[in-house]
């Protein structure tokens, strides 16, 4: 099953400020106070005045992103840092195969990566995702990883963040529905599967 991440990462407030008066923006709730701001060509062109570019070759540690992270569109995201450190997150993967990459900026500079993976050899914690979501201040919990922890494996794309957003959900939402599920089944005597853990990429 395929996966694909590209978006901003931050404290919800932050991200509630920095685009309330966007038309593209559309914020999904995370855990820990967290909101994801999935990253279109709507929104960088509203961010920047221009079209987003994005590379032909795929990506590698020189170059660790699908989307060009250009000059105006890393000046937006270091401003918005002023107010607390903002992550760009992009992940892609198909069949067990696949890439993460992530930068974080602080302050209105660059303070961490950006960092490039697609051998996952290293503790699950140096991962670049979850690397930077630590530099986030995200904390440990119940979940396997940061990654998860906030809830970053209950949409597969754009389109479901962006739908998550616009419902208004939470990143327990497909937990609750389960829960819900759960409690219906046992009134009527029947016992459902266990809970499913999280994969070997975070996602279920």
């Amino acid at each position: 099953m395929s996966y694909q991440l590209s978006a901003v990462v931050a404290d919800a407030e932050v991200l509630r400020e920095e685009t309330r008066d966007l038309d593209h923006a559309v914020l999904a709730a995370l855990r820990q106070d967290f909101a994801l701001l999935p990253v279109t060509p709507q929104l960088v062109e509203e961010l920047t005045g221009a079209p987003p570019d994005y590379a032909v070759e795929k990506p590698d540690p020189k170059h660790p992103f699908a989307l060009a992270l250009s000059p105006a569109l890393t000046e937006v995201l270091a401003r918005w840092s002023r107010r607390g450190p903002v992550a760009y997150v992009e992940a892609e993967f198909a069949g067990g195969l696949g890439y993460q990459a992530a930068v974080v900026w602080l302050q209105g500079e660059r303070s961490w990566g950006p960092l490039f993976d697609s051998a996952f050899d290293r503790p699950r914690g140096q991962w670049p995702v979850n690397a930077a979501l630590v530099e986030l201040g995200v904390e440990p919990g119940a979940w396997i990883d940061p990654f998860a922890e906030l809830g970053l494996h209950v949409e597969r794309d754009t389109a479901g963040w962006l739908a998550h957003g616009r419902r208004g959900l939470s990143a327990d939402y497909w937990d609750d529905l389960a829960e819900e599920w759960e409690e219906r089944q046992s009134g009527v005597g029947q016992q459902p599967d266990g809970p499913r853990s999280v994969g070997d990429w975070g996602i279920p």
